[in-house]
């Protein structure tokens, strides 16, 4: 059977077409996805491998670098009469060997804590360049062990993270963790929408 000429440049241009809607869709074109939305009254936490919001407007502040832990890049926390009930804390190159968002979210999993439920755990596309944008979000619920300013020994806590690794191949691992009727799941979700990945 003889092709006609036409047929060949239909076929083409719907090639062409389909080409330009992936990239569109992909953000290939560009190899980027620009700027989460942060929601109103929040801050954020910016860093060499990401930026995060918190709820400023919950009483959340950033922590001086000078007091956080030497394994945090950044946290903002919640302190009411001296007691952390909520903290939002961002960790680099956390462990080795990681790759993919996967390989990030089992080791960043694996140091939720025995007592905690996993409630959920689902991949999510981040804003920033691809494929850094790839990321896993787990849900969890924990007890409060009272330490170090924490609320008192099985108070119910709420969490969830997301860890993925950066366009440098650096891993990251976002978390949020506070006294479980203090956050809802309109918090959560829009802290994870609020990440935009470097």
């Amino acid at each position: 059977m003889t092709r006609r000429p036409h047929d060949a440049g239909r076929r083409a241009a719907t090639a062409a077409l389909g080409l330009s809607l992936l990239l569109a869709l992909t953000g290939c074109g560009d190899d980027t996805d620009g700027k989460a939305s942060v929601p109103e009254g929040w801050s954020t936490l910016d860093t060499d491998s990401l930026s995060v919001g918190y709820p400023k407007d919950q009483g959340y502040a950033e922590q001086p670098a000078a007091e956080r832990s030497r394994s945090n890049a950044a946290v903002a926390l919640k302190v009411e009469n001296g007691i952390r009930t909520g903290m939002v804390s961002v960790q680099l190159n956390f462990a080795t060997g990681v790759s993919d968002a996967a390989e990030a979210a089992a080791a960043a999993g694996a140091g939720i804590g025995l007592g905690a439920t996993r409630k959920a755990t689902e991949d999510v596309r981040l804003a920033g360049p691809s494929p850094a944008r790839d990321a896993r979000r787990i849900d969890y619920d924990f007890t409060a062990d009272g330490k170090e300013d924490t609320p008192t020994r099985g108070t119910p806590m709420t969490g969830v993270l997301v860890a993925g690794v950066d366009s440098g191949g650096v891993p990251f691992v976002v978390r949020l963790n506070a006294v479980r009727d203090a956050v809802d799941g309109e918090d959560l979700d829009a802290f994870v929408g609020s990440i935009t990945v470097k």
